[in-house]
């Protein structure tokens, strides 16, 4: 009796974790740091938040264009959470608060300090 019931507390812990394996798999193929990738789970009464740590360099392939990459895991992450009744979320760690500042390899055409806004400053609005 004992044995079956340590089984069944292991298969569910192996459930349980599923979300946290899943998303460590999916993010360290995407990101050019696979070292420095840490998932974080918590659960609370609004369900299991899974909190993702990764180099700042790699923020860009996490996230994606327009959020396109993070909404689709975040997708993912509640079809994983479904198939084990459970909610989950995700947030991104960003240690500097999304204060980035523009990269200095980027274009001069995209940087948005160098946009001449003349034209709609003589509007009367």
């Amino acid at each position: 009796m004992r044995e079956t019931v340590q089984t069944l507390k292991d298969e569910n812990k192996r459930m349980v974790e599923q979300d946290k394996q899943f998303l460590e798999t999916v993010v360290k193929q995407i990101v050019g740091n696979p070292n420095d990738v840490v998932v974080d789970r918590t659960i609370d009464e609004r369900g299991v938040l899974l909190t993702l740590k990764i180099n700042p360099a790699d923020m860009g392939y996490v996230i994606g264009r327009k959020g396109q990459t993070a909404q689709a895991i975040r997708t993912l992450l509640k079809i994983v959470g479904a198939k084990n009744n459970s909610r989950v979320n995700l947030k991104i760690y960003d240690p500097e608060g999304g204060n980035h500042r523009p990269s200095s390899d980027r274009p001069m055409s995209d940087r948005h300090e160098d946009i001449d806004t003349s034209a709609i400053d003589d509007l009367n609005i």
